[in-house]
Order: structure tokens, then sequence, then C-alpha cells
């Protein structure tokens, strides 16, 4: 191979390493978000951590002083092998007794480490063949051209559509791959290359036969994170989506994260639904439910006959389309979605009620905790304001808003959000078996009193005298003097994490 042809393979690796080098990076603060919670603290750390590791690579190197082209061979196959095998080793780990924060950092800081020390190596082989100015250039702009294209990918391909351990091993097939070939464009300049190229080959082997057995590997990760049997699993675009069913009925996991149990779900939808109809005062018309993608509180709204249509406004098509398909769910949600008078859109539920145009005599917004950034803005003033201007008169919303026991400063700065949005506001709460003592905000414009009666009958959980005692608080669950949540600010997912992270393995 000529020289010129050598310089340029030698770019395409450094495209190549840079591209999975930043993979292994969203994959381990990926994974952290996924078992740990969607927060800004775990992806935070782990980025920081990563990138104090790329700096101890590189000033490893110096380390580095004969055999430079069979070092860096080397150096590719431990990342191969480290990197591709995080997400399986993370995912295998969680829930050993208290292992996997220590097993994440050791990850996190060998991959970094690793990848680290490769753009260096790489440099000095390309020294002798291209100017030194030439060299920063081209060989930054390669790495830099790689980690737009692994941030892309990862977001929009990789994760939707093979999942996270899938990805991990992919990319260490990736930099195996770029070792073996590396000893070939090498092997004139560099002597004897058998070694480390044996080596690549070995590693790029094992790799390639885990990721065969991803779907095992996945199978047996999500059997140790779930109490009951995994009977189904699959990854949207926008989360990982489990049910397991056991004894109890069937649950629905987005994320690791519990969404509802069948066996106590009708406490929280009804609790969640019904006193808001009851404080409308009359037959409700209209209704927008903002989340709720499993159906179960279309349910409830559709108990009323008066009711003439619900718009659902769910962002992931993967979790309406399981409500409406799969027979546990559609047993759960009495077929709800298919309802004619249920029309389901997939889109943000931010930006839909700020283009939204339409008005509803009852709001429901059922969106999961506030674990992230993209969730907590669901829970802020802005979103409040323009959820306000989409009421009919007299028209009330209902929130979903944690935990009054787990979460007491995040249930009372919703609380304080709605109120300064402009509503006349009402805290209530329910119990329920699966996730303990649970709150909601009962909200309306201009005045509010708690409702005595309902304005149906016949539900499980609920009567006038229940309902009424939803609105009664013991003293140490009332809320809290709390600031209220703003995108700008965003303090409610910051209360959210730190108080959760006290029940955190």
């Amino acid at each position: 191979m000529s020289r010129d042809r050598r310089a340029i393979a030698l770019y395409v690796v450094v495209f190549l390493i840079a591209t999975a080098g930043l993979v292994y990076e969203l994959v381990c603060g990926a994974v952290a978000s996924y078992l740990l919670g969607d927060s800004v603290t775990h992806f935070s750390l782990v980025i920081g951590a990563y990138l104090s590791a790329l700096g101890v690579g590189a000033y490893a190197t110096k380390l580095v002083e004969r055999d430079v082209a069979a070092r860096f061979v080397d150096i590719e196959a431990a990342t191969a092998l480290v990197g591709g095998l995080s997400a399986p080793v993370l995912f295998l780990c969680h829930g050993k007794g208290g292992s996997f924060s220590f097993v994440l950092w050791v990850v996190v800081g060998l991959t970094g480490t690793l990848v680290g020390m490769e753009l260096p190596l790489l440099m000095r082989l390309l020294r002798e063949r291209v100017k030194f100015e030439d060299l920063v250039a081209k060989a930054l702009f390669f790495d830099y051209l790689g980690a737009l294209a692994a941030s892309v990918l990862f977001a929009m391909v990789l994760v939707p559509t093979l999942g996270m351990i899938r990805t991990s091993l992919l990319f260490g097939v990736v930099n195996a791959t770029v070792g073996l070939a590396t000893t070939f464009v090498l092997d004139a300049d560099a002597g004897s290359l058998r070694g480390p190229r044996a080596r690549s080959a070995i590693v790029l082997a094992g790799l390639a036969a885990l990721f065969t057995q991803s779907d095992r590997i996945l199978a047996a990760s999500e059997a140790s994170l779930y109490a009951d049997p995994v009977v189904f699993a699959a990854q949207s675009r926008y989360a990982r989506v489990v049910l397991t069913k056991g004894e109890g009925g069937v649950s629905l996991h987005l994320d690791n994260n519990l969404q509802f149990s069948t066996a106590d779900e009708h406490r929280y939808h009804e609790a969640l639904v019904h006193p808001a109809v009851a404080s409308l005062g009359r037959p409700p018309v209209t209704a927008l439910i903002g989340g709720g993608g499993d159906g179960l509180a279309a349910r409830e709204l559709l108990r009323y006959p008066s009711i003439e249509r619900v718009t659902l406004v769910d962002l992931d098509p993967g979790v309406t389309e399981l409500a409406r398909r799969r027979p546990e769910l559609v047993r759960a949600n009495a077929g709800a979605l298919d309802d004619r008078r249920v029309t389901v859109v997939n889109t943000d539920a931010a930006r839909f009620v700020e283009d939204d145009r339409a008005r509803y005599d009852v709001i429901i917004l059922d969106f999961p905790d506030p674990n992230s950034l993209s969730l907590g803005k669901l829970f802020s003033t802005r979103m409040m304001r323009a959820t306000s201007a989409r009421l009919a008169d007299g028209g009330v919303i209902a929130v979903q808003s944690t935990s009054p026991f787990y979460s007491r400063a995040s249930y009372s700065t919703v609380l304080a959000t709605v109120r300064a949005a402009g509503l006349a506001a009402l805290p209530y709460h329910v119990f329920l078996p699966s996730f303990g003592e649970w709150g909601f905000v009962l909200a309306k414009r201009g005045a509010i009193e708690a409702p005595r009666r309902l304005a149906t009958a016949g539900l499980r959980s609920l009567d006038d005298e229940a309902l009424r005692a939803l609105f009664v608080w013991p003293a140490d669950l009332a809320p809290l003097p709390a600031s209220p949540n703003t995108e700008e600010t965003q303090r409610l997912v910051r209360a959210y994490d730190r108080e959760m992270s006290r029940y955190q393995p």
C-alpha cells in the first residue's frame, strides 16, 4: 500500500475509533440513567469521569516508547473488549449487592483511559507520513467528525433499533476490526505484528459470538431486574418497554420504572380522573389526556355517557400500539384506544398544548415522574399555563404529581408550579399498594373546592366518602412551602433525583 493510501486508511481509523469511543460513553451514561433513573446527575457524572479518564489515557501514552504500532493494536483490542462488554456487564451486575455503582465507575474509567490512548498513539504513527500541522488538523477533524456521527447514530438509529447491549457489542466488534485491519496497513513499516493480530482476532471472534447471543444476554439481565417473569420486551424510540406477569397481575415498566400493575391500577386511575369530573359540576363532553398511553385514564373517562371526544397525547407510539394489541393491556383498558371517541396523537404534549386551539372540559396530565429534563418541562409553569389556556369555561385539570411520602419536596414543587401558573389548586392523595402513598393536584381557573360527590357510580375503590377522604392530609404528608418549577431552573428534576436517590441500592 502506498504511503498516501496508508495515511488515508489511518484517517478512516481515526473516524471509526472516535465514533466507537463516544458510543461507549453514551452507552455508560444511558445504562446508568436506565437503571438508576434518567437524571442530570448520573449522565453528567459519567461524562465528567469519562472525559477525565481520556486525559489519563492520553498522558499514559508517554510511557509507550517502543513498538508503537503493536501497542496501538493491543489498545484497540483492549478497548473493544472493555467497551464492547460495558453494557452487558452493567446490566448483568445490576442489583448484585450494591456492586453496580462500583462496576460502572470501573468500566467508565477503563474505557475512557483506553480510548484516550488511541488518538495520541495513532498520531505518532502518522507523523512520519504527514506534516505536523496537517497531521493535527486532519486527525482532530476526523476525531470530531466521528463524535458527531456517534451522537446522531446513537439517538436516532442504534438505541431504537439495536438497544444498548447490541450497540456496545457492535462497536466492540468495530474496534477489534479496526485493530486487526491496522496490522495489515502498518505491517510494512512496523515489523511483525503477529501477536497483536492474533489477539485482535480472538477478541473480534469473541465479541461477534456474543453479539449473536445478545437476546439471551438481554433476557438474563431483564430477568434479574424484575420480580415477575418478563412476557414482553421491546425497545421503542423513546424507552425500553417491558411487561411482566405474576400472581398479582400484569405490570408495565418503561426504562426499568414501574408504570402500573393491574393489581391496583384502578385505585390510581380512579383517583386521577373522577375527582376532576366531580369538580366540573356538569357532564363532561370533551377531555384531553397528556401521557396515559396505556389507555387506562381514557377507560375511566369513557365511563361517562356524555363524553364525545377524548384526545390522548402520548409521545411514544410504541406504548400506545402495545396498549392496542397486547391482550393483557386491552383487557385492562377495556379497548379504550380503539373507541371511536378517542383520538391518539403521538407527539410531545408540551408542543401539542401550545399549538392546539381546542377547549376541553377535563384535562388529565398523566406523565411519568420528573426524573429527566425532558419530563421536567412537562411539570413547568410554562406547561401549566399552556394547559390552562386549553380549558373550557369551568374546566378542570388533574395532575399526576409524584409521591408525597417518598418525594415530598417534589410533590410540593408540582403544587407550587400549578399555583404559579395562575390556577387555583387543591392537593390530594391516595394509597397504592404497588407504589405507596401517591399525590395529585386538582386545578381550575378561579375558585376551587374539594368535590364531595362523585359524578358516576360503580367504581372499584371510590365512593363519596372515599372521595372526600382523598383531600384530607396527615401532618407528615401535607405539602411543604416550595418554589415553582420553570424550564430554566428545572428545580423539580434536581429535587426528585435527590429524594429518590435515598431509595436506590
